[in-house]
């Protein structure tokens, strides 16, 4: 086949032939190519072959070679035509070892053989009893490692003491007195750890995707928040606005107003000073006319007339001060605009630190026993929340339910029926403790400090109300409480337990303490004051408040 496809060729792009046409020696090429090369090598109207050098004069004239044309055109078609159920191989997949020329996808591979066959060529591997014990798998590219690199067996048997896969041979060699298994009884060991570890990645995924829910919900709310806010402060603004540019209205009409009384009462008092004047000209004028009269008689009579002065009605003296008044009106607006904006200010800076502090939760817990202890705090519980019968110890940092009565002065902030204890210390921040609890049963707690101590009620037990998160601990098994809700918990307690709080993040979670950390329960909400510690014990029951370095 390759000899073929060798001998319609063209020896010039080395590719099967394309409108294949031949000159006199005998050669064949693709049309374009042998035009492109003549063009290149004719000298002075001689042109020679490409492949023999036999020079040709006059140039030759190019002749199709239909017979070709129709070998070339059966091969093309030939190569493209996949055998039928059968699928060439491509990036990725395993190629028959067997095929000659292009390959095909690969079926099974031979445990035995170690060669990966397709459909046609893994035929006799079901026909023929020769190859009745040989294994096949699916198709693998990984087949060398499953030969022994010393002895190149198959790797059949496990090595438990050296934890590694082995053949035959090497059980009598560097391998002998080990602890040896078959493959399959290893593997059915070890698939019971795989099964543990796909629940544990299942319950993490189950954990996680809980996660991302809470934290689209908080995401979701908070976008709902910012949005009222951002509409609220509009209306608020556009309030105190309209507030403004009606007292801004107002100043005006009052300015305004007063202008117009004003310039009001000064046009009246021009204009009766205009009309004195014009009645002073008008005498004037008469006794100048007078003066110069040469009728003697007429002067005398008509000098007693022009000599009477006419009674003037008084006027009061009026001074306008064009800019003094207004003055202190614009010195007032502009002291008030310097007040608004200093409160405005003040304000903006406390609202902007605000806005600026909240975070919607999203710090990383810490994931080591390690991590968690860098937000250790200290506890110390408080005497005067401690119910009767309990008993504190170690600097008040253990709590031992007693079946004795206990020195204590009454308080109102005693708690008088449950036996209960709560920490002095209230907690807002990012804080980490651990507790170690011996008896049957305890309860660990968070709550709010205005919890009620009084009376036997629900609102005083932690858990039981909605100020209060309790994880109840007993030797058979653990549950948590909150507002009178219960959530078994199917994970087994130790005697250790590990409480972490983010308070701005609302996140509250419970870890059992041993050589790894595992939750328990982790609670995602809104805590709106600090929180205290609290410890519910029974009879025989202690609690003991671990230091960081435990």
């Amino acid at each position: 086949m390759a000899e073929a496809i060798k001998s319609i060729s063209c020896s010039i792009c080395l590719g099967l032939l394309k409108n294949p046409v031949t000159i006199p020696c005998g050669h064949s090429y693709c049309i374009g190519c042998i035009k492109g090369c003549l063009d290149q090598k004719e000298y002075n109207g001689i042109c020679s072959c490409p492949q023999c050098r036999q020079t040709f004069i006059p140039r030759p004239i190019l002749k199709r070679n239909a017979t070709l044309a129709v070998v070339v055109r059966k091969l093309k078609t030939k190569r493209n035509a996949a055998p039928p159920g059968h699928h060439y191989s491509g990036p990725g997949d395993v190629e028959c070892d067997s095929c000659t020329g292009r390959k095909v996808k690969a079926a099974k591979s031979c445990l035995v053989c170690l060669t990966s066959y397709c459909e046609t060529h893994l035929k006799p591997h079901y026909e023929s009893p020769a190859f009745k014990k040989h294994k096949l798998v699916n198709a693998s590219t990984q087949l060398k490692e499953k030969i022994c690199s010393h002895h190149d067996k198959l790797l059949e048997v496990y090595c438990r003491t050296d934890q590694q896969c082995i053949c035959p041979l090497c059980i009598m060699d560097e391998h002998k007195g080990h602890d040896i298994v078959s493959a399959a009884a290893e593997r059915t060991d070890k698939q019971k750890h795989v099964g543990e570890k796909h629940q544990k990645c299942l319950k993490r995924i189950q954990e996680r995707e809980k996660e991302i829910q809470e934290l689209r919900q908080s995401v979701d709310s908070l976008k709902r928040s910012a949005q009222a806010a951002v509409e609220d402060s509009e209306r608020i603004f556009t309030e105190l606005i309209c507030y403004i540019e009606k007292r801004r209205s107002e100043l005006k009409e009052l300015i305004r107003a007063q202008e117009k009384t004003e310039v009001s009462q000064a046009e009246r008092h021009m204009e009766q000073l205009k009309q004195e004047v014009a009645e002073l000209r008008r005498r004037d004028v008469e006794l100048k006319q007078l003066s110069h009269t040469e009728d003697h008689i007429h002067f005398l009579q008509t000098f007693q007339s022009l000599c009477v002065s006419p009674e003037y009605k008084a006027l009061p003296s009026i001074t306008v001060y064009p800019h003094i008044p207004f003055e202190h009106v614009k010195k007032s607006v502009s002291e008030l605009r310097d007040q608004l904006q200093d409160v405005c200010k003040k304000e903006m800076d406390k609202i902007s630190g605000k806005v600026t502090t909240f975070q919607i939760g999203l710090t990383a817990e810490p994931m080591t026993r390690e991590d968690f202890l860098t937000y250790s705090c200290q506890l110390t519980l408080d005497p005067n929340t401690a119910y009767q019968y309990l008993c504190l110890s170690e600097g008040n940092r253990k709590v031992t339910c007693s079946d004795k009565v206990q020195s204590y002065s009454d308080c109102p902030d005693r708690f008088n029926f449950y036996s209960q204890v709560l920490s002095l210390e209230g907690l807002s921040g990012v804080s980490y403790w651990e507790v170690e609890w011996s008896g049957e049963t305890v309860g660990i707690a968070v709550l709010y400090k205005e919890i009620s101590r009084k009376g036997r009620g629900y609102d005083c037990c932690f858990g039981r109300n909605d100020q209060s998160w309790r994880l109840y601990c007993s030797t058979s098994g653990c549950n948590f409480w909150h507002n009178n809700n219960k959530t078994n918990i199917p994970v087994p307690c130790s005697s250790r337990v590990g409480v972490y709080l983010d308070h701005r993040a609302g996140t509250l979670s419970f870890y059992s303490v041993s050589d790894t950390m595992t939750l328990l329960h982790r609670v995602q909400t809104t805590f709106t004051k600090p929180l205290y510690p609290g410890f519910l014990t029974y009879s025989g029951t202690s609690v003991k408040i671990l230091t960081p370095i435990q």
